[in-house]
């Protein structure tokens, strides 16, 4: 059994070193929905508004797409061998998940605020404001993930009990958790300066930070976690060790091309001095995506605890569901990170034909992919299931729910691309509203009903009939929106 599994556990490096190094001929853009539109338009060889639209959108969503791969990538690789280590500790991590997405939340937010308000100073020639806005960067990662380390440590038990831990599950959990802190500081950098990287023109540089960060966690997971060669076997803390040296060895990176010749940011060391008017427009801007991945959270939250009834293999089965579901929304979001800057841009020069034409291909292109996504995993189940484990009985729950929760992309790609059309026309409000309602007037709700009538099949169909019903409000939207557009053509003409 023990060879079968480093056989396995060998092949699934194999390939993970593969696809990894199959990412570096990429570039990379944005991960996050709240892409900069100033970025991507200082960019002279685009011209957003001219030429044939399917071409520009392709090439506009090609690197977003490869950026959120690789992170997907190393997500999927993780539960891969936490899986093969036991189905326990697929669930442990699963129910730290909704930790991370905080944590992701906060970061990302904080990054995204950061990078807008430098691209605000560069365009305007202010550098000496955009290099304190880095500075500021480096201080919050500090203070935030010696915030977010005390309050884990005051009681990790408390915590992970709180996000659904059952008792079984509780020692693997707090051991990942505990062995994750020292690179919470790091991970924090990592996410702020790419936002930094990219409002200085140089998207490029991200990819190399993403794919040190990913290619080193993959590789070092099985031998940390099985003691292969002169490794310890650490089991699910070894994920954790890996995770912390590669967030380091990230963090490093970006640091690095921060300071290098060619940066317009070159830190003094009294730019670290914390500037809060300049901390203050961050989270004007930044705030809205941090309340999108707390809700979001939540929504986890709840999904570990009804699950948790039920038993610790279905916990495991939300990570495997989860992940799954994360590789067909790179695509998805990619397409809505290539239509945000094209819309930017035909708002901006009042070409509201093009803008609508645009919003319209992207939504028939996520359609299809997801469309195929679907029926292809209502084909193959089965066998994506056994990919995961050798458990019977967590390779039946995770068919079934992966049958039923693949439903939910038949909505959330026409969804997503609405969404990103608003944020790309300013309305970043109305986008956190319409995505905050799905959660917490639709998705809660349904989270407490349908299990009582369905059972755990109620949990997996939650989701799918939420964005259903979101799909209609989002729709309404923005065909109130195009009424807009349509106004404004006539008077034009």
């Amino acid at each position: 059994m023990l060879s079968t599994t480093l056989l396995q556990a060998r092949e699934g490096l194999k390939c993970a070193w593969e696809v990894a190094i199959g990412f570096s001929l990429s570039e990379f853009a944005s991960k996050r929905i709240f892409l900069f539109s100033e970025a991507v338009m200082s960019d002279k060889s685009l011209n957003l508004g001219k030429g044939p639209i399917l071409p520009l959108l392709l090439k506009m969503s090609g690197p977003s797409i490869a950026t959120v791969l690789v992170v997907n990538a190393y997500n999927l690789i993780d539960a891969f061998w936490l899986a093969r280590l036991s189905p326990n500790a697929l669930a442990a991590l699963t129910i730290s998940f909704p930790l991370q997405l905080i944590l992701g939340g906060v970061g990302v937010g904080t990054g995204l605020g950061a990078g807008s308000y430098a691209a605000r100073m560069f365009g305007a020639g202010e550098v000496r404001k955009a290099r304190q806005t880095a500075g500021q960067v480096f201080f919050l990662s500090a203070v935030l993930g010696a915030l977010f380390i005390g309050v884990v440590l005051a009681g990790p038990e408390l915590i992970l009990r709180f996000f659904g831990a059952t008792t079984e599950i509780l020692p693997l959990a707090r051991q990942y958790l505990i062995a994750l802190l020292p690179g919470v500081p790091f991970l924090f950098l990592i996410m702020m300066t790419s936002n930094l990287l990219r409002a200085e023109g140089r998207p490029h540089l991200v990819m190399y930070s993403a794919l040190l960060f990913s290619v080193i966690s993959c590789i070092l997971d099985p031998f940390l976690i099985f003691g292969w060669g002169p490794f310890p076997r650490l089991g699910i803390k070894g994920a954790a060790v890996a995770a912390v040296i590669s967030q380091v060895a990230g963090a490093l990176l970006s640091f690095y091309y921060l300071q290098q010749g060619s940066s317009k940011y070159r830190l003094k060391w009294h730019d670290l001095r914390p500037d809060y008017r300049i901390i203050l427009s961050i989270y004007q801007t930044g705030f809205p995506s941090i309340i999108i991945n707390l809700v979001v959270s939540v929504g986890m939250l709840l999904h570990n605890h009804i699950l948790g009834g039920y038993s610790n293999l279905a916990v495991a089965t939300l990570g495997i569901v989860s992940r799954m579901n994360g590789l067909v929304m790179i695509a998805l979001y990619g397409i809505g990170h290539g239509l945000m800057p094209m819309v930017a841009y035909s708002e901006g020069a009042s070409l509201h034909s093009r803008l609508m034409e645009t919003v319209n291909l992207a939504v028939k292109i996520s359609f299809a992919i997801a469309l195929l996504s679907f029926l292809t995993v209502e084909a193959f189940a089965p066998a994506i299931a056994t990919l995961f484990s050798d458990d019977s009985e967590l390779q039946t729950l995770t068919a079934t729910a992966l049958r039923i929760n693949f439903l939910i992309l038949i909505t959330a790609a026409p969804s997503l691309m609405w969404i990103n059309m608003f944020i790309g026309l300013g309305q970043g409000k109305t986008a956190m509203v319409l995505l905050v309602g799905r959660e917490t007037l639709i998705l809660i709700p349904l989270l407490g009903l349908l299990p009582s009538l369905f059972g755990i099949n109620g949990v997996w169909m939650a989701q799918p009939l939420a964005n259903a019903l979101a799909f209609l409000f989002i729709r309404y939207w923005t065909k109130r929106q195009y009424r807009i557009f349509e106004s404004l053509i006539i008077d034009k003409a």
